[in-house]
Formats: C-alpha cells, structure tokens, sequence
C-alpha cells in the first residue's frame, strides 16, 4: 500500500460516515436526553478502539467545544485494576462484561468499538449490556458481523480496519457536536 493509496482508501470510509450523519444526530440527541436526566455512558474497545471509547468519554465528561455542565462517562478500557483483575480471575472475555454488570443500568448507553465487530470480549459486553437493561450502540467495520448483530444500534464503516479506526475518532467528534448541539441551554455553561 502507498501513502496515496491509504488515503484514497480512508477517502472512501468518511464517505461512509457522511452517510451516517442522521444515525449521528439522532444517537447525540438521544445521549443529551439520556445525560440530562442523569444517565450514563460506558464505553469500550480494544486497541485504538479503546483509544476512541477514552476519547468519546473524556469529550463528553470534559467538554467537547463549548464549556458546559460535565456529564457521567466511563471508559471500561481504561480501568486498569479492574480489567487486569477480571482477567486474571475471569478470563480476558469478561473484562468488559463484568464492568458493566457492575456499572450499567437500566436506560444507560453502552458504546462498543471494533473494527472487526468479532472481539470476543465485545459480544460478551453487549449480552451483559441486554441484561442490565442498556442500550447497545456498535461502532464497527463492514456487516454483517457478530456485534452488529447483538447490537440495538450500529453504525458500521466501509473500508480497511485501520481506515475504519481512523475514521472512528471522526465519528466520536461529528457524535459530540451533535450532542451539544441537543443539549438545553440550562446545561451548556457549567454552574
């Protein structure tokens, strides 16, 4: 592969973003509804998915591009202790699994990335997310996959893994400028 031809490729998977632009906004106003009325998102991936799912959290707990109220935000991927621990106990499957068990509720948004949407740990995720009662959002490569499969929603990329990743930090920004976009004004300045 050239230089030339990477980014040709990438061209072709932000292609497949902008087509996803309503899932966009719809999955930003239904995180502002869910945020406000004080929910949560818990995130996780693997690799520079996990990199994403710590992006999207720290967006949304920080501040994407205004200053505003912060919001409840997890990225399982990111807690170390525990997913050492879970996986030395449990097995590297239920890393995710098992945090959510623990943290998620009922209405709660769980946001899985995976370029391959067949990560192991990721499909154990989304049946532990079905039994709390959350929501599951994927974001992944080509369908059909297995994740795809399990997921309430997803959002699926055309293109190479590692053109889909790239174009995963795309879709965590173009996700935060649609929640803040549905944000009400009473949330968009913190007190």
């Amino acid at each position: 592969m050239t230089v030339e031809s990477h980014l040709a490729g990438l061209a072709d998977t932000l292609a497949g973003v902008r087509t996803q632009s309503a899932r966009i906004h719809r999955w930003g106003a239904s995180l502002a509804r869910l945020l406000v009325d004080g929910g949560r998102v818990l995130a996780a991936g693997n690799g520079g998915s996990a990199a994403e799912a710590q992006h999207l959290t720290a967006e949304l707990v920080g501040r994407y591009r205004h200053d505003r109220a912060p919001f409840s935000a997890l990225a399982l991927c990111s807690e170390t202790s525990s997913v050492t621990a879970i996986a030395n106990d449990y097995g590297y499957d239920q890393v995710f699994a098992r945090q959510i068990t623990a943290h998620a509720r009922s209405g709660d948004i769980v946001v899985l990335l995976s370029t391959s949407g067949r990560s192991p740990n990721l499909l154990e995720a989304a049946h532990a997310a079905r039994l709390a009662g959350a929501t599951t959002w994927a974001l992944t490569g080509p369908v059909p996959n297995p994740l795809a499969s399990l997921a309430d929603d997803t959002l699926s990329l055309p293109g190479d893994p590692c053109h889909v990743q790239e174009a995963q930090l795309v879709v965590v920004h173009a996700l935060c400028e649609a929640f803040e976009a549905a944000l009400p004004s009473a949330f968009r300045r913190a007190s």
